[in-house]
């Protein structure tokens, strides 16, 4: 005899035909008719899959312990959430990443794969929910409306863990060019105008702090994500919870996901405010507008070959244009300059979706997390890029770098404390007419000493503060 296609599921709409073999159910059926908007399914953030079966795995050990749920279900449940965190049906999780209902799809996709693949467990069929049900023992103590904010923190701290190590790489990558670089002259620049001296090594050296200094940013914005509204329920009072749920579920997810969590001091509070992802965007934002500025720079510097100013060399990766042979473009700065931008309107989107919830509850979550997971996944991505595909095969162009240092204009700052502003900006005018250097016009007009000209000048010693300075009687 031929298996049934289908089974039959029941809603509070009434009656319908599930796939026999999917292992969501009703609910998420209506969800997948209901939303079809991005064709790109939940399934797209493994982090948050993971993140939802570590919330149904803590939540039914909190209430076998409370003695609320049954032994055989709580194993049922455990063995099924361990797997999909395993990666197993991760294709079952089929609603689309922009959904109405403040994740409440999301949340029953969830709820009933895990409650077909306990009852297979259990020896029973998919859809024999009086063995095993999605809402009465999966969700039990439990509202979309903390299980959801809470999974999406625990994913976001996921990909940031990810995000740091990609960065941190980075970091290391523009930390070895300072250090092959720190001998080498160049001449620094303010609003692309020749300024004073500094060695190549400097400059990649703020690259690699700049790298830190996000680093730390946002060490500081996971720990507010730290924060977990689990226990909560509807609207953060707690309705249809025991008494000790939420500190049980707090401790035993913190078991499972090896990372410190707290339950929220105030769960009404926690449950509308979205201040915590605003918080973390506002500071991915700052690393990718951060990061575009280092590879706009890197783009001027390398630019050229010939008509520009060709400092440094980026690795040639592909060819750079249909028409004019021996083109090659910066291809990888620009796509991290295009990953930025992306990040800039996705900021703009969480701010819209934190301010446009009302009362007790986002209901905008959906979208804040899928501009959170988009801008955590491609930062990393284009870090991992950047590192790879360009700063670590980046070379100095020593002999262009020392042709531009060979007459310095800036050369006229470093007689500030010794010749006066006024007296130094005549020599620099008059360099800068002539083409003559600025020692040579001070050495003509007696402006100090061969000696001390050539102490002063000396490139290297432009580059660091000195204590050889002029004193006033």
């Amino acid at each position: 005899m031929a298996t049934a296609a289908v089974r039959i599921e029941h809603d509070l709409l009434g009656d319908r035909a599930v796939p026999a073999r999917a292992y969501y159910g009703i609910h998420t059926l209506r969800a997948l008719e209901n939303f079809s908007i991005t064709g790109t399914s939940i399934s797209i953030y493994p982090d948050l899959v993971n993140a939802l079966a570590c919330v149904k795995q803590a939540a039914a050990l909190a209430n076998n312990s409370l003695g609320l749920l049954a032994d055989d279900k709580t194993r049922a449940i455990e063995r099924a959430c361990e797997e999909i965190r395993g990666g197993a049906l991760l294709d079952e999780f089929v609603v689309d990443v922009i959904q109405g209902g403040a994740g409440t799809s999301t949340n029953m996709n969830a709820n009933e794969v895990i409650a077909n693949r306990g009852l297979e467990l259990m020896g029973r069929r998919r859809g024999d929910y009086q063995y095993l049900h999605p809402v009465e023992d999966v969700n039990m103590c439990q509202s979309t409306n903390d299980v959801y904010p809470t999974a999406v923190n625990l994913a976001l701290r996921f990909a940031l863990k990810r995000l740091v190590r990609a960065m941190g790489e980075l970091r290391q990558a523009f930390a070895a060019k300072a250090e092959e670089f720190s001998g080498i002259m160049k001449m620094g620049r303010t609003q692309l105008q020749d300024a004073v001296p500094m060695t190549l090594g400097q400059e990649f050296a703020t690259y690699a702090l700049m790298q830190q200094e996000d680093i730390d940013r946002l060490l500081e914005a996971a720990l507010l994500i730290g924060e977990i509204n689990l226990g909560a329920t509807a609207i953060g009072t707690g309705i249809n919870a025991h008494p000790d749920y939420a500190a049980l579920a707090c401790q035993r997810l913190s078991d499972i996901v090896g990372m410190p969590l707290v339950t929220a001091s105030n769960l009404i509070e926690a449950t509308q405010d979205a201040g915590a992802f605003v918080q973390l965007s506002g500071v991915l934002k700052r690393v990718a507008v951060k990061l575009s500025k280092v590879c706009n720079d890197l783009r001027l510097l390398s630019s050229g070959p010939r008509a520009g100013f060709g400092e440094i060399n980026l690795p040639a990766v592909q060819a750079g244009s249909s028409i004019m042979p021996g083109k090659v473009n910066p291809v990888i700065p620009e796509v991290l300059n295009q990953i930025a931008f992306e990040v800039i309107g996705n900021d703009v989107t969480v701010s819209f979706a934190a301010e446009g919830g009302q009362l007790q509850l986002n209901a905008f979550e959906p979208i804040i997390a899928h501009s959170l997971f988009k801008s955590i996944n491609h930062l990393r991505s284009g870090c991992d890029t950047l590192r790879e595909r360009c700063i670590t095969g980046i070379t100095a162009n020593r002999q262009r770098l020392a042709l531009l240092m060979e007459n310095p204009i800036g050369d006229a700052t470093a007689l500030n404390p010794w010749i006066g502003y006024a007296l130094a900006t005549e020599v620099a005018r008059e360099a800068l007419a002539t083409g003559r250097s600025v020692y040579e016009i001070a050495l003509d007009r007696n402006l100090l000493t061969r000696e001390k000209l050539e102490e002063i000048l000396r490139s290297a010693a432009q580059t660091h503060p000195s204590a050889a300075l002029p004193r006033q009687d």
